[in-house]
């Protein structure tokens, strides 16, 4: 008898740890709120016009805002980094063995040590990163420019043994320009190409590719190493503008330098030249641009557009590939999504390499690489095309796709049993400074992006909600905020800097529980809200354009941004 008393015991200490945390109540909302069930879902037409065949997979391979690619090989292992301005952690890096199944495997400065983009705006910080692989001393190298609000900050270099990381602190090169990529040549030596002013500009968009030698083993340049291997671009006497992104391969004993050429707009292009020496002199492929989209229909269907920034790399079938930036606008020809990363074939079984249908309008597919399967979304894959995602913001660590703005997420926020708890810090959205929010990036042109949110203002420089950014000057704010002693729904616009209210609305009796949404359709914007845990959505205002948050109207060089946002200096006031 005793014995099964003892059972008894031990079985229900044994068990109530986990009953009493199961009964373990939500904490009372208060001014730092608690997000959690978010919800995403992309729904484009191009897809569900454009189904895949079993050979075949998507184009773009990174969907969004993941511009400026740049890839390296060592062995069967692909790896990927693109620019992130001032998204922290910056520099997301993916991994795949056959160009067409990726993981992000994390970010390359993961450290606010290695990124300094405090005040910066969107489309300013790191941009243009190259990584290489130096397979003399077994390591990785991320090459890049971080620019600042009134001048470029610097050019430095990481270093890594497993591209995961750690990567190591930032070493500065010291150099003016833009766009640097390193190239180990096979005796050992290693150079570093990049964009930089000419001495006497011409013509506006005048620049130059400048090559330096690089000391590998103390990590620096070689002094007095440096001069001029392209003056202008291609066609000098045609005033070419904007040669950079430069990236130096070697094949059949040539050295061949890749450049975009014509800006990043409607007149991107990637050109191509070659030497006997990487120090150059370089001639120009009678064939260049070797991609771009900039004499085609503006108005066919299905667009691609800007293609250019590229980096190429040998594939797994033994063809070549070359990722490259590229947009898709919307019904609207306006760029919400920004600068995505695609991939197409690159023929080099001649003198020069050419992208494979570079010069003709890019279709949304491409047949895989011979003996490749896509298994695209599924075993942690990427997925492509037409997909959603569901967190409930209760991991210790939070999914690579959560990034901050100008500050790590782990600064601002704290995870909770019960969702995301967000620090509410007294800077606004409307400021160059770093906010209280936790943001992803817009994949689809037509989308819906729902959130729960837990929260109590206490008064109208209180607000909690979502947010869809462009930059401090062109966004969107919804949220809960408080005006007197009433709550309140609201909606904020801010376009060219001022800032309107859309609507807003009194939520009598409010308990501090809200689920809040926005969708997207044919560059409409929707925002509506719950009370009753999202059971039904009322919508708030009409129907807004999604003009502002777009590269056209805004600029830059991001896409929009979906965030979870929270302030004590709100300016979204009632009406």
């Amino acid at each position: 008898m005793l014995r099964k008393q003892l059972l008894v015991i031990i079985t229900l200490m044994t068990v109530m740890p986990f009953a009493l945390s199961a009964k373990k109540k939500a904490p009372k909302p208060d001014e730092n709120p608690i997000f959690t069930n978010v919800e995403y879902y992309g729904q484009d037409s191009i897809y569900i016009n454009n189904p895949l065949g079993e050979d075949e997979f998507y184009n773009p391979i990174l969907q969004g805002c993941y511009p400026d690619p740049a890839i390296c090989k060592k062995g069967d292992d692909y790896y990927l980094v693109c620019s992130s301005f001032v998204m922290m952690p910056g520099c997301p890096i993916f991994h795949s063995k056959d160009l067409v199944n990726w993981r992000q495997i994390g970010h390359v400065l993961d450290r606010p040590s290695q990124l300094h983009v405090t005040n910066s705006g969107t489309s300013q910080g790191m941009m243009a990163p190259g990584i290489t692989y130096n397979p003399h001393n077994d390591t990785f190298y991320m090459i890049t420019t971080v620019y600042m609000i009134t001048t470029v900050d610097g050019n430095f270099v990481v270093k890594a043994k497993d591209p995961a990381g750690p990567w190591s602190d930032t070493i500065r090169l010291g150099f003016s320009g833009i766009d640097p990529s390193l190239f180990f040549d096979d005796d050992g030596k290693a150079y570093i190409v990049h964009n930089d002013a000419p001495k006497q500009a011409f013509w506006n968009g005048h620049r130059t590719i400048r090559i330096w030698e690089y000391d590998v083993a103390n990590d620096k340049l070689v002094p007095n190493s440096d001069h001029v291997i392209v003056n202008g671009g291609t066609k000098f006497h045609k005033k070419p503008f904007w040669i950079e992104a430069p990236h130096i391969y070697k094949k059949d004993g040539k050295y061949y330098l890749m450049c975009a050429e014509g800006g990043t707009g409607d007149t991107h292009s990637e050109v191509v030249f070659m030497s006997d020496n990487p120090t150059g002199p370089y001639i120009e492929a009678p064939s260049n641009p070797v991609l771009t989209q900039r004499y085609l229909d503006p108005q066919r269907k299905e667009k691609v557009d800007w293609t250019g920034h590229s980096d190429i790399v040998q594939g797994p079938d033994g063809k070549w590939y070359g990722v490259f930036l590229a947009i898709r606008p919307n019904v609207n020809d306006r760029t919400v999504t920004g600068r995505e990363t695609f991939m197409l074939p690159v023929d080099w079984s001649g003198k020069w390499p050419i992208f494979e249908n570079g010069l003709i309008p890019i279709e949304p597919k491409l047949k895989l690489p011979r003996g490749v399967k896509n298994m695209t979304g599924t075993n942690g894959f990427l997925p492509q095309g037409n997909f959603g995602f569901k967190d409930d913001l209760i991991a210790d660590t939070l999914d690579f796709r959560w990034v901050g703005l100008r500050t790590m997420i782990d600064s601002v926020a704290r995870h909770t049993p019960f969702g995301l708890r967000l620090l509410t810090n007294n800077h606004n959205i409307t400021e160059n400074r770093p906010l209280s929010a936790a943001w992803t990036r817009q994949i689809h042109n037509d989308f819906s992006f729902s959130t729960d949110l837990l929260y109590r203002p206490r008064n109208e420089k209180d607000l909690a909600g979502i947010a869809c950014i462009q930059s401090n000057k062109f966004n969107y704010v919804f949220g809960i905020t408080r005006k007197g002693k009433t709550d309140y729904i609201v909606l904020q616009r801010t376009a060219n800097g001022i800032s309107n209210i859309v609507a807003s609305l009194p939520i009598d009796n409010f308990n501090g529980k809200i689920a809040l949404k926005v969708s997207a359709a044919d560059d409409m914007y929707r925002f509506a809200y719950s009370l009753d845990n999202g059971k039904t959505y009322t919508y708030l205002g009409a129907p807004q354009s999604g003009d502002i948050l777009s590269t056209d109207i805004a600029g830059g060089f991001v896409g929009n941004m979906l965030g979870l946002y929270s302030t004590s200096n709100n300016t979204a006031i009632p009406q």
